[in-house]
């Protein structure tokens, strides 16, 4: 009985969100509760477990996702994603052009939400395959893989954040692993990919973008623009390597542990972030908190909706769902990981969003990490994966795609919605293979 609430509950959530168009929030909010009472909860308590779901889910992940959100801005406005993109553009030549976007894309994908850095280095593989005489799709194509697989399977971006938080992953071993399986997965969703592609060549559109071209003068040095956006990835894999190579004790190991914080990390690339990009560059502490404020409006709906994410997760919990899942679990031989992904999968294709999918999957899937074993920071990303399996018409970034490269929807599916199926599968093996060694 308890999942075929849970399914009422999904059914529910997919009505309100595609058939009336309600907010994503709201949409959660309503589907615990009523979740919640289908399960007998008391009134008070269902309340209550919202609550604590929301500010359980949002702690510190508010933090992580606000500051990160500053950092990005913070490139983007400063000309120092432009000029990561441009340098290394220059350094691998025409030849190897893809291999310039891909590291590009992987590089800015690091510290810039999808939509960001999509729309960020747009003007860049225009102007790319137009002087090289290229399909656009083959530059196009590895530039969407790049940053579509750091939104779906590496911290800071919101859904690996949100589900790392939800099963207690230690971030940085997430980064690392996540890593470990983002190059394959780029390189054959990207670069191979867009091989198969070359028949599907579309001209430039005119007028979709105005991104800010900035001129050699205002944009800072390539070194500082890179290290100061992978400052976060640095400190977070730091900590990691410490964790698992020092004795508990060793005096670097808590020094570690304090500046790899996930928190800590992106409140410090922050910090560095205003001077190498702000004050460094002649900006005011005006202009520099302009920058700031603004970031947030990219992330504040996003914040919502992944703390309604958290109530229903926390619904389920208290309603006894997860132990009825993890009771039944042990009577099946499904792998956790398999489970996990699918979940995700099922209800990206339902909903269109990654980021809902990938926080609801969590939620019913959590118990399994107590249960089974499994490592949780392997299940992030097995959810992160199955969560940008086949982008089609109900997801925002599919017209996205679509519009700015100037594709029918056909084309659309055969580029954006194949390349989002290779990389979620590409995941699920990667973490399947992974489990046997770690």
């Amino acid at each position: 009985m308890p999942l075929v609430i849970v399914a009422i509950g999904v059914v529910l959530l997919l009505l309100l969100m595609i058939r009336f168009k309600m907010n994503g929030f709201i949409a959660l909010v309503l589907v615990a509760l009523a979740v919640g009472l289908m399960q007998g909860m008391p009134l008070v308590k269902v309340i209550s477990s919202i609550k604590a779901g929301v500010g359980g889910t949002l702690g510190s992940l508010a933090l992580i996702m606000g500051f990160g959100a500053m950092l990005g801005k913070m490139l983007a406005d400063c000309g120092g994603a432009q000029r990561i993109a441009t340098t290394l553009i220059d350094k691998f030549g025409k030849k190897n052009i893809q291999w310039a976007v891909v590291l590009t894309g992987f590089t800015v994908g690091f510290a810039l939400f999808y939509e960001v850095g999509f729309v960020l280095m747009l003007p860049l593989v225009f102007t790319i395959a137009a002087a090289a005489n290229i399909p656009l799709l083959f530059v196009g194509v590895p530039m969407a893989a790049a940053l579509s697989v750091t939104h779906g399977f590496l911290p800071p971006h919101p859904g690996p954040t949100a589900i790392a938080t939800i099963f207690h992953a230690d971030m940085g071993k997430t980064l690392l692993f996540g890593t470990i399986l983002a190059i394959p997965t780029v390189i054959l969703a990207g670069p191979v990919y867009a091989r198969f592609l070359k028949g599907i060549d579309k001209p430039i559109p005119e007028g979709l973008y105005s991104a800010k071209t900035f001129t050699e003068e205002e944009m800072p040095g390539f070194g500082v623009s890179v290290w100061t956006s992978l400052v976060p990835v640095i400190l977070m894999a730091m900590r990691a390597i410490a964790e698992m190579v020092l004795p508990k004790g060793h005096a670097f190991l808590s020094v570690a542990e304090f500046l790899g914080d996930p928190v800590m990390a992106t409140l410090i690339a922050v910090l560095i972030a205003m001077f190498t990009f702000g004050l460094n560059r002649g900006r005011s502490m005006d202009q520099i908190n302009d920058t700031l404020t603004s970031s947030i409006k990219i992330i504040a709906m996003m914040l919502l909706i992944i703390g309604g994410g958290g109530a229903f997760k926390q619904v389920l919990v208290d309603s006894g769902v997860d132990k009825y899942i993890a009771a039944m679990m042990h009577e099946t031989n499904v792998s956790p990981l398999l489970m996990a992904w699918s979940i995700a999968a099922v209800l990206r294709i339902a909903l269109g969003s990654a980021t809902v999918a990938a926080i609801t999957a969590g939620g019913i899937v959590a118990p399994l990490i107590a249960t089974t074993g499994v490592s949780p920071e392997l299940m992030v990303i097995a959810v992160g994966s199955g969560s940008v399996i086949f982008s089609h018409v109900n997801d925002p970034g599919f017209w996205l795609f679509k519009e700015y490269f100037n594709l029918t929807i056909g084309e659309t599916i055969k580029s954006w919605s194949a390349l989002e199926t290779i990389i979620s599968v590409c995941g699920l093996v990667g973490v399947l293979l992974l489990n046997m060694v770690v």
